[in-house]
């Protein structure tokens, strides 16, 4: 049984402008009781002359035609649950034109089909938009549907999402994965198969505050010049660099779909790919010398961590140590100091970005690397200059404008930290929707 409490109680049907305990506006407290988890229930009656106004035709209605209960769902009491009832009446419409024949009484802070309060709504899109909490967890915590709240996140960040983009000079490019990839037996061969690997392609404003543009769901070329293909041309006109990594997808949308704007290829992939060629080379001369996989016993593996390490980041006698280990090793230990020396001559070009280098400067570090690359005996060392000589109009870019896609990697390591705050996403639009608004000031 309910338990009355000591709250003040407001007449059945009361004059406009008495107390609001709720703080709703058009709503008064007629009497609260309190159930036997000490929640609170609150019956409330309509305070507002406009509500018998006819939804359709605006004309105020006097035929009382009877009584109903709804239960809209409120933000709790502090934190003790709240339920509230609403007794409301219905209405008939005088007006003869009218096509409505009755209805019931609503208010602003109660909307009609409303299942909840307008600041309830509020309260469950700040949650999610603000607060960045769980779908779920927001629905379990105020009492209300999984697609209430989502529905409430909607609605708050729908006129924002759809407004007109900013204006871009430096397009950023860029993958993320969607989820896991998914492996399955191959039922004739036994083999595990990649099934699914799904991806979206991020567009960012690298060097404004633009945030992330939006995303489509695939990483090929078609999908990144379809999106270019759909804003205006004005905004395309705009854009004069565009920062990507070194994914030759990327590169044929942009000179499909952006022919004017300069390429720029993103430095960080350019040094990790010259540390994948050292690595390779330590790796293939220890199977050819050893017949084996690296172990801890080998020169190589000790220092392998090392070699990856900025020279000027190393102390001189730990770069001294690692030096003298591999020369002791023979000819397999020079082999792979030789990748060493071509990938530091490849940082030390890449270095002269944001320095203002001129033509001269890039032109003899630019030598050096191919001469030395060159002088090497490794095939991976060779791959690397024909990539670097491919890229090289991208990789000048970068080091003149001083232009990365550093943004775009942020950006992709927010996107992962919503999709683990959700608990992954089964809806590449609802994924696509929380993870830009995450990465994007709207205020």
């Amino acid at each position: 049984m309910s338990q009355r409490t000591h709250v003040p109680v407001v007449s059945e049907v009361p004059e406009v402008g008495a107390t609001r305990l709720l703080d709703l506006a058009g709503l008064a407290v007629r009497e609260v009781l309190v159930d036997a988890g000490g929640g609170r229930v609150v019956h409330v009656v309509t305070d507002e002359l406009a509500a018998s106004a006819c939804p359709s035709c605006g004309v105020l209605s006097t035929s009382h035609k009877g009584r109903v209960v709804s239960r809209p769902r409120d933000i709790g009491y502090g934190t003790a649950p709240l339920r509230l009832v609403w007794h409301k009446r219905r209405w008939r419409c005088a007006e003869r034109l009218c096509t409505r024949g009755s209805f019931t009484e609503q208010v602003d802070a109660v909307p009609a089909r409303a299942r909840g309060s307008m600041r309830l709504r509020g309260e469950l899109a700040h949650a999610v938009a603000e607060e960045h909490r769980c779908v779920a967890e927001v629905a379990a915590h105020y009492g209300v549907g999984w697609s209430s709240v989502h529905d409430a996140f909607i609605a708050h960040v729908a006129a924002p999402l759809a407004a007109a983009l900013p204006v871009v000079r430096v397009l950023g490019i860029d993958e993320t994965r969607r989820g896991k990839p998914v492996w399955t037996p191959d039922p004739h061969t036994g083999r595990w198969v990649l099934a699914h690997d799904r991806w979206h392609t991020g567009f960012v404003d690298s060097a404004g505050t633009g945030g992330l543009l939006a995303q489509v769901e695939g990483r090929s070329a078609a999908v990144v010049t379809a999106w270019l293909a759909d804003q205006p041309a004005q905004w395309r006109e705009q854009i004069t660099h565009v920062t990507t990594d070194l994914s030759a997808s990327y590169a044929k949308a942009v000179r499909d779909g952006l022919p004017k704007a300069v390429l720029v290829a993103d430095r960080f992939h350019v040094i990790h790919l010259a540390n994948g060629m050292l690595t390779a080379v330590r790796q293939r001369v220890v199977r050819e010398e050893q017949g084996r996989r690296g172990r801890k016993v080998d020169p190589a593996w000790q220092v392998r961590r090392r070699l990856l390490t900025a020279h000027e980041k190393l102390r001189p006698q730990t770069f001294t140590t690692m030096w003298n280990v591999l020369v002791d090793t023979g000819d397999a230990g020079i082999e792979i100091l030789g990748a060493y020396v071509v990938k530091e001559d490849l940082r030390a070009l890449l270095a002269l970005s944001g320095t203002n280098p001129d033509r001269a400067q890039i032109r003899n570090r630019l030598f050096t690397f191919y001469n030395r690359a060159a002088a090497s005996t490794a095939p991976e060392v060779h791959r690397l200059a024909a990539t670097v000589e491919a890229w090289w109009p991208a990789i000048e870019a970068a080091i003149i404008t001083d232009y990365s896609n550093a943004r775009s990697e942020g950006y992709n390591r927010l996107a992962k930290h919503e999709g683990r705050n959700a608990f992954g996403f089964r809806n590449p639009a609802n994924q696509r929707r929380r993870i830009r608004w995450a990465c994007t000031q709207w205020r």
